[in-house]
């Protein structure tokens, strides 16, 4: 039975077919500059990029399916194989707190919702319609980014502000890269033989983020309303003194739309170390003895420590620390130094397995005598988004 997974972006459309009996990936691929001239680039039984006509998300998907079914490029023979359609959707607002099938009035939610996301909600919502236009017949679900955190109390999504101010205008804490802390947490209770565990998920790329999973539920995250809150991140700021904002706008004579695009995109480990948001440039500007650079390196640890230690006391304790996302994978500087000087929580580094560990694959780099297991575990939000698909396809 297979599984089509849709992340639809305001001029990108990335795709996966997955086999769900294998959880085995036959194709994927992207559509780029949709609505400027159109590129697919088409990964099944080989390789190819062509340029295509895509004035509008529905002509990328009719090529996306066209590329599946093509007798030299495609793995099916017929649309008919694919059992159904899953799509990510970043925002849920508080309408949703699970998966959930398309139809009408779940499509009005979230487009109600579109204030709450509007960078990524309309394209979502695009993506969803345009395959609906030319798949009428497959059941299609929509996997939320923010749905896995729903599970937070309300003393912990709430925001200090006037309470007829959050149910009016719904400002709280809703979490995002819910479909990577969902898969990773998952993984990790696997790997510990029981989700009756307290584990902390670092899920640190370009944009970062930490949950805090007890039982198997969320019940905190850092990043809030937007994805802005929370670690200092590759161009996002993370969390700040409120009135920096005001302060920062009369200064640079700004308004807030601009202000708003500088903490989204001019700030981070960017904008401390003039350097780069990349986590590679980073390493060797640090090398070559750039003082910028290692203070953006520093700032980003220090800030992952403090969320491991804030949650291990939310939750009372720690069982399992997990490093996931490009960063979280790929740099040992960065989990070296979360992990320093933690010892006095029973949780300690293996230094030797924690330099080059096997990439692509979940790797344990505790001490043997860590009584809190640290793992690495790559994530997989596609696999994820389709097993939720097979879950709601039939609701």
């Amino acid at each position: 039975m297979k599984v089509l997974v849709i992340n639809a972006g305001s001029s990108s459309l990335k795709y996966q077919l997955i086999e769900m009996d294998t959880e085995a990936v036959l194709a994927k691929g992207v559509c780029d500059r949709i609505g400027i001239d159109g590129v697919l680039t088409h990964s099944g039984k080989d390789s190819v990029k062509l340029n295509l006509p895509m004035p509008t998300h529905k002509e990328a998907i009719k090529y996306v399916l066209e590329a599946l079914v093509d007798p030299e490029h495609g793995v099916i023979s017929s649309m008919n194989e694919i059992a159904a359609v899953g799509h990510r959707v970043v925002h849920s607002g508080e309408d949703f707190t699970d998966s959930v099938l398309v139809t009408s009035d779940s499509l009005k939610k979230i487009e109600a919702n579109e204030d709450l996301a509007p960078l990524h909600n309309p394209p979502n919502v695009l993506g969803i319609k345009a395959c609906r236009e030319v798949m009428p017949n497959a059941p299609m679900v929509v996997v939320f980014d923010t749905t896995f955190h729903s599970t937070m109390p309300e003393y912990a999504y709430m925001y200090g502000i006037n309470y007829d101010d959050y149910k009016k205008y719904k400002v709280r804490k809703y979490g995002f890269h819910g479909t990577s802390h969902a898969y990773v947490s998952g993984r990790a209770s696997a790997l510990m033989g029981t989700d009756k565990i307290k584990t902390v998920v670092c899920h640190l790329g370009n944009g970062a983020s930490i949950s805090a999973v007890k039982n198997g539920k969320c019940v905190d995250t850092s990043m809030g309303l937007t994805p802005l809150e929370g670690l200092v991140m590759g161009t996002r700021c993370g969390d700040i003194d409120a009135a920096v904002v005001e302060y920062l706008m009369n200064k640079k004579g700004i308004d807030v739309h601009q202000m708003s695009k500088y903490l989204n995109k001019d700030c981070g480990v960017l904008g401390v170390s003039g350097v780069s948001s990349d986590f590679r440039d980073l390493e060797k500007a640090v090398k070559a003895g750039n003082e910028r650079a290692k203070l953006a390196m520093d700032m980003f640890s220090y800030r992952v420590k403090k969320y491991v230690g804030s949650y291990a006391a939310a939750m009372g304790g720690l069982d399992c620390l997990v490093f996931t996302g490009g960063i979280g994978e790929h740099t040992e500087a960065v989990r070296s130094a979360v992990c320093a000087d933690m010892e006095y929580m029973g949780l300690k580094l293996d230094e030797k397995k924690n330099i080059e560990p096997p990439r692509d694959t979940e790797v344990e780099i505790g001490a043997k005598n860590s009584k809190v297991r640290i793992f690495i575990i790559p994530t997989n939000e596609e696999l994820y988004i389709a097993r939720e698909t097979m879950k709601h396809k039939d609701d």
